[in-house]
């Protein structure tokens, strides 16, 4: 009996203190995920944010500060909040303002139609997965006036954190398949990471289409067919994503081109995803945004009645800048009701989006209006965000072009410049020794010399052989003209030391 007890005893002990091994380990991970890439937050702003802690611990730097001129973070560069917006989301975050006569009425009725629509009359209850009723019906609104008339009906309107958010539940519900029937998802190249990213991870299969730079970035239909047939072979292509204006390009689509792609995507039976969250940032003279839901009703019943198309809207970019709420909207067209209840399904597994975003959402669709109190100042607040991102996209491409082996085509529209680098050879093959993409060699030393920080064009797809980088318009003109000028002599220093 002593021995069985002595037997057991080690038994316990052994088990004990052997090593346990971890049930989630990079080999058991779902690999997917090890695919994803989000260059915008890569291993250069990683580094950007170890270089800022160095700074305010007193190591010494060529620089003071480092300049993230990144991501299209609108409010961390300096802009302003639009004081109507704030007024109203303070209204709606603590209602005992609501007593408070330094608040103008018109943004008092906003708040208060808000809060009434909300559960408890609090920002704070769960909302309907789809979003605010009344959110939704003021969209569809904003939708009808944009679109000179066409009409727009609020059960098609999803409300979703930011316009990322849409986009990924969208591609959800399109991917399917195996091997060959695999859904494949048709996206520009240069791209925004996030479509890469959403496609890596929901194991669908990116189907690259370029972009002609020598063109301002044009979409050409032949490129598009190119691609396509090309797909054909080992995937089942099923999506074409637009991005207009263009995100990293800047560019901006003429009628004709969305004509044109529409015509093509009615061809090839393909769903069509317009990502239209710059439609207020078009810059450019000659350039107008069109959206693709008013192209698509104006060609007529032939392609207004087939065509799937699914665009969204956010309140992070334009004039607004207000990525933090995440706020947004999809407009799903001619969607199969059968799949539209799956849709809806689907939203409602994450409850809702947040309520803030939500009301900030329907402030930009339901703005102040003329005779309102806050109507001058919105409308000065609006027009001078504006007017200086059209002055800093046309001081980014002229300063940019005086710069030998730098090419920036023309901003139209957005809030990114994607100028095209050239690259001395001994650079290049310094950087492919380190593993590195040459454009990431040249804004990891531009970062560590300068203290500006740019995403290298390969985070977003480009040519082969050919180099870029993205960066924003956003910092302030003054600091706008010192990064550009720094870049300048940085990439003159750069050329000089390689060749």
């Amino acid at each position: 009996k002593q021995r069985r007890v002595n037997l057991a005893a080690c038994w316990c002990t052994a088990v004990w203190h052997r090593p346990r091994r971890s049930v989630l380990t990079l080999d058991t991970m779902n690999a997917n995920v090890k695919k994803v890439d989000y260059a915008v937050r890569g291993p250069i702003v990683q580094r950007a944010v170890q270089i800022e802690k160095e700074l305010k611990e007193g190591v010494k730097k060529p620089f003071e500060e480092v300049i993230k001129a990144n991501i299209g973070d609108a409010h961390a560069m300096g802009q302003r909040p639009i004081t109507f917006f704030r007024q109203v989301m303070a209204l709606c975050t603590y209602p005992q303002l609501l007593d408070d006569n330094k608040f103008p009425e018109d943004a008092k009725n906003r708040a208060r139609r808000i809060l009434q629509s909300c559960g408890g009359n609090s920002i704070g209850a769960y909302t309907t997965s789809q979003g605010i009723d009344c959110v939704r019906h003021d969209v569809a609104n904003y939708i009808q006036r944009r679109d000179g008339g066409i009409p727009s009906d609020p059960d098609n309107i999803y409300l979703t954190t930011g316009a990322s958010d849409g986009i990924v539940t969208i591609l959800k519900l399109l991917t399917t398949g195996e091997g060959r029937t695999r859904t494949g998802v048709m996206i520009s190249i240069p791209q925004y990471p996030l479509y890469s990213a959403s496609i890596a991870e929901l194991g669908a299969v990116q189907i690259n289409y370029y972009l002609n730079e020598e063109k301002c970035w044009s979409l050409d239909i032949s490129e598009l067919q190119r691609s396509l047939q090309a797909a054909r072979e080992h995937c089942n292509p099923c999506v074409l994503c637009i991005i207009n204006p263009g995100n990293p390009t800047g560019q901006v689509q003429s009628r004709q081109c969305i004509e044109d792609v529409i015509r093509f995507a009615a061809k090839e039976n393909l769903f069509l995803m317009a990502d239209e969250v710059y439609q207020d940032n078009v810059y450019a003279e000659g350039c107008a945004f069109h959206s693709f839901k008013k192209v698509l009703f104006e060609m007529g019943p032939e392609y207004s009645s087939k065509v799937e198309l699914a665009s969204f809207h956010s309140t992070s970019k334009c004039y607004m800048g207000e990525c933090g709420f995440r706020g947004g909207y999809m407009e799903v067209m001619n969607m199969d009701p059968e799949v539209k209840a799956q849709l809806t399904k689907l939203v409602s597994v994450r409850l809702c989006p947040p309520a803030p975003g939500q009301a900030l959402m329907d402030l930009v669709v339901n703005s102040p209006q003329p005779g309102e109190p806050s109507y001058q100042t919105f409308m000065k607040e609006r027009t001078a965000v504006l007017s200086a991102l059209a002055e800093k996209a046309k001081l980014t491409e002229e300063i940019l072009n005086t710069v030998p082996g730098i090419s920036c085509n023309p901003v139209q529209g957005a809030m990114y410049s994607f100028p095209r680098i050239t690259l001395p050879e001994r650079s290049i093959n310094e950087a492919k020794a380190k593993g590195q993409a040459p454009d990431m060699f040249y804004c990891m030393k531009l970062l560590e010399e300068t203290g500006i920080c740019l995403v290298p064009g390969s985070g977003f797809g480009q040519r082969e052989g050919t180099y870029h980088f993205r960066m924003t318009i956003l910092p302030p003109t003054d600091k706008l003209k010192i990064m550009l000028n720094k870049l300048k002599e940085f990439h003159q220093k750069f050329t000089q030391q390689y060749s």
